[in-house]
Order: structure tokens, then sequence, then C-alpha cells
């Protein structure tokens, strides 16, 4: 089921909000609100909001600092802000586009502007948000591969990878069939350098053996070692 975009209105004046509220969850949207700067943060961090709707006067905190606050922060700095501004305060539009803001909706609003405004800032942000993603999955592919060749590659690491039905996807199940064939291979080469170091062992202690079977003070020990049991075994016959 998809779920309507969340819009954060941040406004000290109760009609406008409840203006916005209504023009917005009529068209489907999910509203929460804020009177101040502070509560605004406060309200991003605990709903997460998909856009913000930021007043510039206001108590405790104007717009300028939660905007400045928003764009600092690696979590927040792609959330999509539309300044709410009165058309005489032109250099508030353009200080709040210049920290980046997204656009600007002058008071009084029209309603047709309203949901334009709102609608192209809501579009930006989805491609931006699919663009994050897929860098995201480009990087975990870049980490297979160094995983691949540290022998510490793991294929639960590229599922969401290759669960995506684009190139980014295809490339993704190739690696993983070809990592997996490597780590076959590393296995049967593995398997079969241990069976030569145990050839290489045994052949070595065969060596050993030879060496001291062949020399000189072990055939006279063999020798003595002879003539003592003809000596036990003339003894016995005479018994």
């Amino acid at each position: 089921m998809h779920t309507p975009p969340k819009i954060l209105i941040v406004d000290d004046e109760p009609f406008n909000v409840d203006y916005l509220e209504q023009e917005l969850e009529e068209r489907g949207y999910q509203t929460v609100s804020a009177a101040n700067g502070q509560a605004a943060l406060e309200q991003v961090r605990a709903e997460n909001p998909d856009l913000v709707l930021l007043d510039i006067m206001m108590p405790i905190m104007d717009g300028f600092g939660v905007l400045a606050r928003l764009k600092a922060e690696t979590s927040t700095r792609d959330l999509p802000v539309i300044i709410i501004s009165a058309m005489s305060d032109m250099a508030s539009v353009v200080k709040g586009i210049k920290q980046g803001a997204e656009d600007y909706l002058p008071k009084p609003f029209d309603e047709t502007l309203l949901h334009a405004r709102i609608g192209a800032s809501l579009e930006k942000k989805k491609y931006r948000d699919q663009e994050l993603e897929y860098l995201r999955n480009v990087e975990r592919l870049t980490d297979a591969a160094v995983a691949v060749e540290a022998e510490t590659f793991d294929a639960a690491l590229l599922e969401s990878v290759t669960q995506r039905q684009d190139a980014l996807g295809n490339l993704a199940r190739v690696f993983e069939k070809m990592a997996r064939e490597v780590y076959a291979r590393e296995q049967k080469l593995k398997a079969q350098i241990q069976e030569l170091k145990i050839e290489i062992d045994h052949g070595r202690q065969a060596k050993k053996v030879s060496e001291i079977t062949d020399s000189e003070y072990f055939k006279t020990l063999r020798g003595q070692a002879d003539e003592l049991r003809r000596i036990f075994k003339a003894e016995d016959e005479t018994q």
C-alpha cells in the first residue's frame, strides 16, 4: 500500500497552519505541524517528513536557523524545504534559497501555486532518493568486490542489489555468480594444495628414512643385528 507523503508545516500563525492542513489533507497528504523553529527540528527527528513548509519569522528559532541546522546534518541535508514568505519580503526568500531551500510560497497562499510548488518539490525528492539509493547499491557492489579479494565475501550483502530489475541489478547478479564460482575454485585449489602438502611431507619423510637406512652406520647396525639373530638361533638349536 502506497504511503502518502508527509509534510511538516512550520508557522507560528494558527490560521496559516489550519489553512495548509486543510488544503494538504484534502489532497491526500499527511500533515504534522510546529509553531517555532525548535519544535520544527524535533518534529523532523520524530516524524521524518518528506517536505517542510517553513515560515521565516518565528519565536525561539527563526526559519533561517532551522534551515541552517537541516542543511548541516547529513541525514536531513536532502530534505526539501519550501519557504513561506510574504511577497514583500523577497530578501528573505533570496537568503533562504541561498541557504538551500528548494522553493518558496508567497503569502497569501494561492491554491494552485501551493500544490504546484509542493508537487514539484516532492517529485525532485523522489528522484533524489532514487539516486541516493542507487549510489548506496553501487557502494555495496564495490564493497563486495573488495570482500572477494579479501576472501570475506558474503552473498547476503548483495541481496538488496540483486533484487533490482535494472542494469545495476543485472550486474550484481552476474557478479554474485562469478564470486560464487571464484569461491568454489579457491576452495578446490586449497584442497588440492593441502593434498600436495601431505604428499610432499610423506615424500620428505620417505627421503629421510632412505637417507638413514642407506648410511654406513645404519648398515653396520643392521649387520650387527643380523649377527646377533644368528647367534641366538644357533643357541636355540643346540638346546
